[in-house]
């Protein structure tokens, strides 16, 4: 009886291989072993700037010449060359986006009309009332923003607003997330226009709320190109489809200081540690 076992379990044993080793024959997918090499000249931050779901995806994506090692604009210039020349394709050109903050009512500037009790995060300041903030569309300065970021990117600072790291931002979207406020766009690095101010209240009875929004004036649309920026729902609005037709006169005579030309880090420190009252921001 053990010998007659012993051969019946033997015999389902080898017939179970002999399925399985024709099944992996049959349906086995062949890959590229180039994918291995490519996904481990990338910096692995996963953080799906490329539009990807990671850099597997794009490793994937790059050997089977649907996109252009350039596309990954988290790493660097030396880890795009080697996957260019490992590959043997053109490394291909893009446009490295970060993220801005379309809001620079910090708590030197802004009014503060209730005070907030409760769980410190934007989304559940925004839960109750819309935060104690004077503007409603405003910053809420509780750094939901700075929590979300992997990358160490965002900082808040002394007035209480996200400072973005450009050097180490990858666009990767989860500030823009976690913002209850939608305050985050995701914008080429060398677009420098930006209004920051979402206020939708027209008019100069805004600036008793804070003192660097939008009045919806619209001087900047006069002094800019056709078709860069109109005033819509009563705040400034730029269209970077446009974007060569930037032009820092757009700026010049704006009241409030609420569009800004960008050349670096949007809320740079001035010599006296505050926020620069110059209508241009560059790095510090």
């Amino acid at each position: 009886m053990i010998f007659r076992a012993i051969l019946v379990l033997g015999g389902v044993g080898v017939t179970f291989a002999i399925l399985i080793a024709l099944a992996y024959r049959t349906l086995r997918v062949w890959e590229d072993p180039r994918i291995d090499v490519v996904a481990g000249l990338l910096p692995n931050a996963n953080c799906g700037a490329c539009g990807l779901p990671g850099c597997r995806a794009f490793a994937e994506q790059v050997v089977d010449g649907k996109i252009q090692p350039a596309k990954c604009t988290v790493s660097s210039e030396a880890g795009v060359l080697a996957i260019a020349n490992y590959l043997g394709v053109d490394r291909g050109t893009a446009v490295r986006r970060v993220a801005r903050v379309q809001c620079a009512g910090g708590t030197n500037v802004a009014v503060q009309q209730a005070e907030y009790r409760g769980l410190t995060t934007c989304a559940a300041a925004a839960a109750v009332a819309g935060g104690g903030k004077g503007c409603t569309w405003g910053c809420l300065g509780l750094a939901d923003c700075d929590v979300s970021c992997d990358f160490d990117a965002i900082h808040m600072n002394e007035f209480s607003l996200p400072v973005v790291d450009i050097d180490k931002c990858t666009a990767c979207g989860d500030c823009v997330e976690a913002c209850p406020k939608d305050l985050f766009v995701l914008v080429p690095v060398n677009d420098h226009l930006l209004v920051q101010c979402r206020n939708l209240i027209a008019g100069d009875e805004v600036l008793e709320q804070c003192r660097v929004a939008c009045t919806a004036c619209g001087r900047c649309v006069q002094d800019s190109a056709p078709g860069l920026i109109s005033v819509a729902s009563g705040v400034a609005v730029i269209d970077y489809t446009h974007a060569e037709l930037e032009d820092p006169r757009a700026i010049a005579r704006c009241p409030t200081n609420s569009i800004v030309w960008l050349e670096g880090v949007q809320f740079a420190k001035s010599a006296t540690g505050t926020l620069p009252s110059a209508r241009r921001s560059a790095v510090a």
